[in-house]
Protein backbone atom coordinates (compact mmCIF):
# COMPACT_ATOMS: atom_id res chain seq x y z
CA UNK A 1 0.00 0.00 0.00
CA UNK A 2 1.54 3.09 -0.94
CA UNK A 3 2.05 5.57 1.56
CA UNK A 4 0.34 8.73 -0.53
CA UNK A 5 -3.00 6.25 -0.05
CA UNK A 6 -5.41 7.82 2.12
CA UNK A 7 -5.91 4.25 3.82
CA UNK A 8 -2.41 3.82 4.47
CA UNK A 9 -2.67 6.06 7.44
CA UNK A 10 -6.40 5.14 8.83
CA UNK A 11 -5.95 2.89 11.85
CA UNK A 12 -9.32 1.72 13.07
CA UNK A 13 -8.76 -0.09 16.71
CA UNK A 14 -12.60 -1.78 16.48
CA UNK A 15 -11.82 -3.54 13.43
CA UNK A 16 -9.85 -5.73 16.26
CA UNK A 17 -11.80 -4.83 19.25
CA UNK A 18 -15.50 -5.10 17.98
CA UNK A 19 -14.88 -8.57 17.16
CA UNK A 20 -13.80 -9.48 20.91
CA UNK A 21 -17.03 -6.83 22.34
CA UNK A 22 -20.46 -8.92 23.36
CA UNK A 23 -23.84 -8.05 22.80
CA UNK A 24 -25.46 -6.41 25.16
CA UNK A 25 -27.50 -8.47 27.00
CA UNK A 26 -31.05 -6.94 26.69
CA UNK A 27 -32.76 -10.38 25.64
CA UNK A 28 -32.05 -11.87 29.07
CA UNK A 29 -32.38 -8.70 31.53
CA UNK A 30 -35.58 -7.49 32.86
CA UNK A 31 -36.62 -4.50 31.05
CA UNK A 32 -36.70 -2.19 34.01
CA UNK A 33 -33.29 -3.28 34.34
CA UNK A 34 -32.28 -2.71 30.75
CA UNK A 35 -34.20 0.64 30.70
CA UNK A 36 -32.16 2.31 33.16
CA UNK A 37 -29.20 1.14 31.04
CA UNK A 38 -30.47 2.57 28.12
CA UNK A 39 -32.29 0.20 25.73
CA UNK A 40 -35.80 1.36 24.61
CA UNK A 41 -38.19 -0.53 22.85
CA UNK A 42 -40.19 2.28 21.53
CA UNK A 43 -38.97 5.48 20.69
CA UNK A 44 -38.93 8.18 22.85
CA UNK A 45 -41.68 11.37 22.55
CA UNK A 46 -39.63 14.62 21.92
CA UNK A 47 -39.63 16.63 25.34
CA UNK A 48 -39.01 20.65 25.25
CA UNK A 49 -35.66 21.98 25.94
CA UNK A 50 -36.70 23.52 28.95
CA UNK A 51 -37.92 19.88 30.45
CA UNK A 52 -33.94 19.10 28.84
CA UNK A 53 -32.46 21.83 30.85
CA UNK A 54 -34.26 21.00 33.68
CA UNK A 55 -32.96 17.58 34.20
CA UNK A 56 -29.25 18.94 33.25
CA UNK A 57 -29.50 21.25 36.25
CA UNK A 58 -30.63 18.34 38.94
CA UNK A 59 -28.31 15.76 37.39
CA UNK A 60 -25.39 18.47 37.26
CA UNK A 61 -26.45 19.14 40.88
CA UNK A 62 -26.69 15.59 42.16
CA UNK A 63 -23.88 14.06 40.19
CA UNK A 64 -21.03 16.64 41.28
CA UNK A 65 -22.28 16.08 45.05
CA UNK A 66 -22.27 12.74 45.15
CA UNK A 67 -18.71 12.36 43.81
CA UNK A 68 -18.03 14.61 46.21
CA UNK A 69 -19.51 13.38 49.67
CA UNK A 70 -17.86 9.72 48.39
CA UNK A 71 -14.57 11.32 47.70
CA UNK A 72 -14.42 12.95 51.20
CA UNK A 73 -15.42 9.63 52.68
CA UNK A 74 -12.28 7.75 51.30
CA UNK A 75 -9.25 7.73 53.76
CA UNK A 76 -6.45 7.05 51.71
CA UNK A 77 -7.53 9.98 49.23
CA UNK A 78 -7.98 12.32 52.38
CA UNK A 79 -4.14 11.32 54.22
CA UNK A 80 -2.81 12.52 51.01
CA UNK A 81 -4.86 16.08 51.58
CA UNK A 82 -6.71 15.50 47.98
CA UNK A 83 -9.35 17.74 46.73
CA UNK A 84 -12.87 17.22 47.35
CA UNK A 85 -13.31 16.69 43.23
CA UNK A 86 -10.70 16.97 39.78
CA UNK A 87 -11.85 19.97 37.89
CA UNK A 88 -12.43 18.10 35.27
CA UNK A 89 -15.64 16.55 36.33
CA UNK A 90 -16.95 19.92 36.05
CA UNK A 91 -17.05 19.64 31.90
CA UNK A 92 -17.64 16.11 32.02
CA UNK A 93 -20.65 16.63 33.56
CA UNK A 94 -22.02 18.75 31.39
CA UNK A 95 -21.41 16.26 28.75
CA UNK A 96 -22.83 13.59 30.76
CA UNK A 97 -26.31 15.48 31.53
CA UNK A 98 -26.93 17.83 28.98
CA UNK A 99 -24.94 16.59 25.57
CA UNK A 100 -26.23 13.25 26.42
CA UNK A 101 -26.23 12.05 23.02
CA UNK A 102 -23.08 13.39 22.07
CA UNK A 103 -20.39 10.29 21.30
CA UNK A 104 -17.71 12.28 23.30
CA UNK A 105 -20.35 11.60 26.45
CA UNK A 106 -20.79 7.90 26.14
CA UNK A 107 -19.26 5.25 28.84
CA UNK A 108 -16.57 4.03 26.67
CA UNK A 109 -15.07 7.73 26.23
CA UNK A 110 -16.01 9.00 29.67
CA UNK A 111 -14.82 6.37 31.64
CA UNK A 112 -12.00 4.90 29.66
CA UNK A 113 -10.81 8.31 28.46
CA UNK A 114 -10.55 9.40 32.31
CA UNK A 115 -8.75 6.67 32.60
CA UNK A 116 -5.81 6.84 29.97
CA UNK A 117 -5.27 10.54 30.52
CA UNK A 118 -5.20 10.02 34.52
CA UNK A 119 -2.23 7.22 34.03
CA UNK A 120 -0.45 9.50 31.73
CA UNK A 121 -0.75 12.61 33.26
CA UNK A 122 0.62 11.08 36.44
CA UNK A 123 3.18 9.67 34.50
CA UNK A 124 4.34 12.26 32.62
CA UNK A 125 4.86 13.98 35.92
CA UNK A 126 6.67 11.48 37.38
CA UNK A 127 8.78 11.17 34.61
CA UNK A 128 9.25 15.75 34.71
CA UNK A 129 9.74 15.22 38.51
CA UNK A 130 12.81 13.39 38.00
CA UNK A 131 14.55 17.07 36.71
CA UNK A 132 16.45 18.91 39.05
CA UNK A 133 14.27 21.62 37.42
CA UNK A 134 11.11 20.63 37.96
CA UNK A 135 9.36 23.63 38.63
CA UNK A 136 10.78 25.70 35.84
CA UNK A 137 9.36 23.01 33.28
CA UNK A 138 6.38 21.70 34.85
CA UNK A 139 4.61 23.78 32.00
CA UNK A 140 6.10 21.94 29.37
CA UNK A 141 4.99 18.75 30.88
CA UNK A 142 1.54 19.76 31.20
CA UNK A 143 0.54 20.56 27.54
CA UNK A 144 2.64 17.09 26.78
CA UNK A 145 0.59 15.21 28.86
CA UNK A 146 -2.72 16.59 27.58
CA UNK A 147 -1.14 16.03 23.98
CA UNK A 148 0.13 12.50 24.72
CA UNK A 149 -3.52 11.81 25.89
CA UNK A 150 -5.48 13.23 23.41
CA UNK A 151 -3.78 11.50 20.83
CA UNK A 152 -4.33 8.11 22.84
CA UNK A 153 -7.96 8.66 23.11
CA UNK A 154 -8.01 9.25 19.39
CA UNK A 155 -6.57 6.10 18.06
CA UNK A 156 -8.44 4.45 20.92
CA UNK A 157 -11.55 6.03 20.08
CA UNK A 158 -12.10 7.06 23.78
CA UNK A 159 -12.07 11.01 23.27
CA UNK A 160 -13.57 12.56 26.38
CA UNK A 161 -12.78 16.34 26.19
CA UNK A 162 -12.75 16.90 29.53
CA UNK A 163 -10.36 14.22 30.02
CA UNK A 164 -7.39 16.90 28.73
CA UNK A 165 -7.94 18.67 31.21
CA UNK A 166 -7.36 15.76 33.84
CA UNK A 167 -3.95 15.20 31.98
CA UNK A 168 -3.04 18.60 32.46
CA UNK A 169 -4.04 19.01 35.88
CA UNK A 170 -2.29 15.73 36.96
CA UNK A 171 1.26 17.77 36.31
CA UNK A 172 0.25 21.57 36.51
CA UNK A 173 -1.54 21.40 39.60
CA UNK A 174 -0.37 21.07 43.65
CA UNK A 175 -3.28 18.81 44.73
CA UNK A 176 -2.66 16.60 42.03
CA UNK A 177 0.57 16.55 42.33
CA UNK A 178 0.37 15.04 46.32
CA UNK A 179 -1.66 12.30 45.12
CA UNK A 180 0.14 10.91 42.91
CA UNK A 181 -0.59 7.37 41.32
CA UNK A 182 -3.55 8.00 43.75
CA UNK A 183 -4.72 10.29 41.28
CA UNK A 184 -5.97 7.26 38.38
CA UNK A 185 -8.38 5.52 41.29
CA UNK A 186 -9.58 8.62 42.52
CA UNK A 187 -10.57 9.82 38.82
CA UNK A 188 -11.67 6.23 37.87
CA UNK A 189 -13.79 6.33 40.65
CA UNK A 190 -15.23 9.67 39.96
CA UNK A 191 -16.36 8.40 36.28
CA UNK A 192 -17.99 5.74 37.70
CA UNK A 193 -19.68 7.45 39.96
CA UNK A 194 -21.13 10.01 37.67
CA UNK A 195 -21.62 7.28 35.23
CA UNK A 196 -24.09 5.65 37.59
CA UNK A 197 -26.37 8.96 38.74
CA UNK A 198 -26.48 9.20 34.66
CA UNK A 199 -28.07 5.83 34.39
CA UNK A 200 -30.45 7.10 36.98
CA UNK A 201 -31.16 10.78 36.27
CA UNK A 202 -31.27 10.71 32.59
CA UNK A 203 -33.37 7.65 31.58
CA UNK A 204 -36.25 9.16 33.39
CA UNK A 205 -37.42 10.86 30.58
CA UNK A 206 -34.73 10.69 28.18
CA UNK A 207 -32.34 8.10 26.83
CA UNK A 208 -28.70 6.95 28.20
CA UNK A 209 -26.11 5.77 26.90
CA UNK A 210 -26.68 5.68 22.54
CA UNK A 211 -24.37 2.90 22.73
CA UNK A 212 -21.68 1.55 25.46
CA UNK A 213 -19.18 0.47 23.15
CA UNK A 214 -20.07 1.58 20.05
CA UNK A 215 -23.06 2.62 17.54
CA UNK A 216 -21.73 -0.52 15.12
CA UNK A 217 -23.73 -3.40 15.31
CA UNK A 218 -21.94 -6.08 17.27
CA UNK A 219 -23.48 -9.03 16.44
CA UNK A 220 -20.88 -12.13 15.78
CA UNK A 221 -21.91 -12.27 12.19
CA UNK A 222 -21.89 -8.26 11.31
CA UNK A 223 -19.65 -6.49 8.77
CA UNK A 224 -17.95 -3.72 8.23
CA UNK A 225 -19.75 -0.88 6.70
CA UNK A 226 -23.18 -2.64 8.38
CA UNK A 227 -25.23 -0.74 11.03
CA UNK A 228 -28.11 -2.00 11.99
CA UNK A 229 -28.87 -1.51 15.69
CA UNK A 230 -26.45 0.25 18.26
CA UNK A 231 -25.24 -2.03 21.77
CA UNK A 232 -27.27 0.90 23.45
CA UNK A 233 -30.55 -0.34 22.21
CA UNK A 234 -31.54 2.44 20.15
CA UNK A 235 -32.06 1.79 16.23
CA UNK A 236 -30.30 4.38 13.81
CA UNK A 237 -29.91 2.93 10.53
CA UNK A 238 -30.07 -0.88 8.70
CA UNK A 239 -28.50 -2.93 6.01
CA UNK A 240 -26.51 -1.40 3.51
CA UNK A 241 -28.43 -2.64 0.15
CA UNK A 242 -27.46 -2.92 -4.05
CA UNK A 243 -29.36 -0.12 -4.75
CA UNK A 244 -27.08 2.10 -2.34
CA UNK A 245 -29.97 2.73 0.28
CA UNK A 246 -30.56 1.53 3.72
CA UNK A 247 -33.49 -0.20 5.06
CA UNK A 248 -35.17 -1.22 7.69
CA UNK A 249 -34.04 -4.10 9.63
CA UNK A 250 -35.61 -7.11 10.86
CA UNK A 251 -36.06 -5.90 14.78
CA UNK A 252 -35.19 -9.23 16.24
CA UNK A 253 -34.75 -7.37 19.96
CA UNK A 254 -38.39 -5.62 19.77
CA UNK A 255 -37.68 -2.49 18.89
CA UNK A 256 -39.09 -0.69 16.22
CA UNK A 257 -40.08 0.06 12.48
CA UNK A 258 -37.87 2.86 11.00
CA UNK A 259 -38.43 4.42 7.40
CA UNK A 260 -35.66 4.02 5.31
CA UNK A 261 -32.69 5.81 4.87
CA UNK A 262 -31.69 7.00 1.66
CA UNK A 263 -28.19 7.07 0.19
CA UNK A 264 -26.89 8.34 -3.03
CA UNK A 265 -24.26 9.60 -4.52
CA UNK A 266 -23.00 12.80 -2.59
CA UNK A 267 -26.31 12.72 -0.56
CA UNK A 268 -27.81 11.33 2.35
CA UNK A 269 -31.60 11.55 3.74
CA UNK A 270 -32.62 10.85 6.85
CA UNK A 271 -35.87 10.98 8.06
CA UNK A 272 -36.18 14.36 10.42
CA UNK A 273 -37.73 12.25 13.52
CA UNK A 274 -34.08 9.60 13.06
CA UNK A 275 -30.88 11.11 15.05
CA UNK A 276 -28.18 10.43 13.79
CA UNK A 277 -24.48 10.74 16.13
CA UNK A 278 -21.40 13.04 14.30
CA UNK A 279 -19.40 9.55 13.96
CA UNK A 280 -22.54 7.57 12.35
CA UNK A 281 -23.57 10.78 10.03
CA UNK A 282 -19.31 10.93 8.84
CA UNK A 283 -20.11 6.92 8.09
CA UNK A 284 -23.03 7.41 5.65
CA UNK A 285 -21.16 10.30 4.19
CA UNK A 286 -18.25 8.62 3.31
CA UNK A 287 -20.64 6.16 2.07
CA UNK A 288 -22.06 8.01 -0.48
CA UNK A 289 -18.43 9.94 -1.38
CA UNK A 290 -17.77 5.84 -2.81
CA UNK A 291 -20.58 5.64 -5.00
Amino acid sequence: MRLSDPEAWHFDIDRWLNPLIPRPPWRILPYPISYFLGHRKQPLKPIGNLIMVAWAFLGIFIGLIVVEIVTKQVPIFQDHHAPIIIASFGAGSVLHFYSIESPLAQPRNAVVGQLIASIVGVGICKLFALSPHFESIRWIGGALSCAIATALMALTKTVHPPAGATALLAVVSNDSLQLGWLLVPMVLLGAVLMLIVALLINNIQRQFPYYWWSPEDLSPDSKRGKITEDDGGHVHEADLEKNSSISSPSHSEGSFDQPQIIIRRGTVHVPSHIYLTPEERLLLEELSDRL
